[in-house]
């Protein structure tokens, strides 16, 4: 099990804040690929890679590290200062 959280418009896309998953997913990018299959609005959120972030725990990682261990998984468009 882990716990995903959506942010900005990732989060209005698929419609959720936060769910906790059941899964097996090895990467970040593995876990996409899964939830993609649930629902269209996955697929939407996850089009573009290029334009999300991730953090694993609370901290920034990317898209093919490992998930062991890991017990949050946060998904969010770049941020910018200001």
């Amino acid at each position: 099990m882990i716990d995903v959280l959506y942010f900005a418009w990732v989060r209005e896309r698929i419609g959720l804040p936060r769910e906790t998953v059941q899964t097996e997913a090895a990467t970040a990018r593995d876990l996409i690929a899964e939830l993609i299959l649930r629902d269209e609005r996955y697929a939407l959120a996850f089009a573009d890679l290029k334009s999300l972030r991730v953090a694993l725990d609370q901290k920034l990682s990317n898209f093919d590290a490992p998930l062991h261990g890991v017990r949050e998984i946060a998904f969010f468009p770049p941020m910018t200062g200001g």
